[in-house]
């Protein structure tokens, strides 16, 4: 055998196997990959959650004629929607500004909710990942300007 001819075969012979451990070696961080970008996924899911029960819980609150209507109907819609949403929100606060109802009619006038609740990352992420994400929304609704207000 010529000389050159064996550095073809020796070339060949060193680079058996690479595939399999390019493979091993790839797969996993693909694989942390695609977990990390469905972890965000889920993290993005339940803030927009929150953000469109505080939505509705300030639509809600707008469109009682009273502050005590206003305030019961925002807590009542934000508690079933968050209930229903498929988040385990825990320790759900809900925080109303009702100060639109002492603007005089004529006037324009808001009510905001603020809502805030904390999520296990269990729920979000990975099936007994220790932790909590804390979640907050604000969303104010303008009240009907020449409807009587309490």
């Amino acid at each position: 055998m010529s000389g050159r001819r064996v550095r073809v075969l020796m070339r060949r012979r060193s680079e058996r196997g690479a595939a399999a451990l390019e493979f091993v070696l790839i797969v996993p961080a693909l694989g942390l990959l695609l977990a990390l970008m469905i972890g965000a996924a889920r993290v993005w899911f339940a803030t927009t959650v929150v953000e469109q029960v505080a939505g509705t819980a300030a639509r809600a609150a707008s469109q009682a004629t009273t502050p005590g209507e206003a305030n019961t109907a925002a807590h009542r819609i934000a508690q079933a929607q968050a209930a229903t949403n498929g988040l385990a929100c825990t320790g759900l606060s809900i925080d109303t500004d009702l100060g639109g109802f002492q603007v005089p009619v004529g006037q324009p006038a808001s009510v905001s909710v603020r809502l805030s609740c904390t999520v296990p990352l269990a729920d979000l992420i990975v099936p007994g990942w220790p932790g909590a994400w804390p979640l907050k929304a604000e969303a104010t609704s303008a009240l009907d300007r020449y409807r009587r207000r309490g």
